[in-house]
């Protein structure tokens, strides 16, 4: 495994850990919003081995409590199950990033028991699904699959969106709610703009219809709750 970004102390990406965060190069997605683009269009390159990885691993016995993997998307790749094997030989539980397009996958990390939590992102309703990833069109039904598959895992896990005020509106929660509902939580979290961000003109939406949208998630999920919101 080649590893694209390692983050080696983050307080954040492992719900209840301090853990480190991996990035995996390469997705299927080319969502406008993405803070990750330079790992999706090719343009960074590999960091370091794994074999180094593990190095930093051995060296911060003690200091860190886990190891999230992002990306990108992580699913894509076939040594993704082997990676997480080590991770866990070393004495370390896995937190998984994914945007759910790869459930065979998805589910075999977790009914071989690899995965201690799954944040699967939930990027619109159905009928905006495909434009939110900058896509022509998109499997809805693989989405509902592998939102099913992390329902049933018995693994803690979430469901976020991140909200960009173009692209979403009150009624695509409604949508949204129906996919997860009855799940264990969903965060929405505010979109912020960086220089890495693939397209212009987004915009973070008021801290009140981020408020707005919450009430309407919490009518299916009941713990909904909002990230990057004061």
């Amino acid at each position: 495994m080649k590893l694209h970004g390692l983050q080696k102390m983050t307080l954040l990406d492992f719900p209840g850990r301090v853990a480190c965060t991996v990035f995996l190069g390469g997705c299927d997605f080319r969502c406008p919003f993405c803070h990750n683009y330079e790992l999706i269009d090719g343009t960074a390159q590999p960091l370091m081995e794994e074999e180094e990885f593990f190095r930093f691993l051995q060296s911060r016995k003690g200091l860190i409590e886990g190891v999230a993997i992002t990306g990108g998307e992580p699913c894509l790749h076939k040594d993704l199950p082997e990676f997480m094997r080590k991770i866990r030989a070393a004495g370390y539980p896995v937190k998984l990033d994914t945007n759910g397009y790869h459930p065979e996958m998805l589910k075999a990390v977790l009914e071989e028991g690899l995965v201690e939590y799954v944040a699967m992102d939930v990027k619109n309703c159905a009928q905006k699904y495909a434009l939110t990833c900058g896509l022509e069109q998109i499997d809805m039904d693989i989405i509902r699959e592998s939102i099913s598959i992390i329902m049933h895992s018995g693994a803690a896990y979430e469901f976020r969106t991140t909200v960009i005020d173009e692209l979403h509106e009150a009624d695509d929660f409604e949508g949204i709610g129906e996919m997860i509902q009855g799940a264990q939580q969903y965060f929405l979290q505010r979109f912020t703009d960086r220089d890495s961000v693939p397209y212009g003109n987004l915009s973070a939406p008021s801290f009140d219809k981020m408020h707005a949208l919450a009430k309407i998630a919490e009518k299916y999920v009941k713990n909904t709750k909002l990230r990057g919101v004061e």
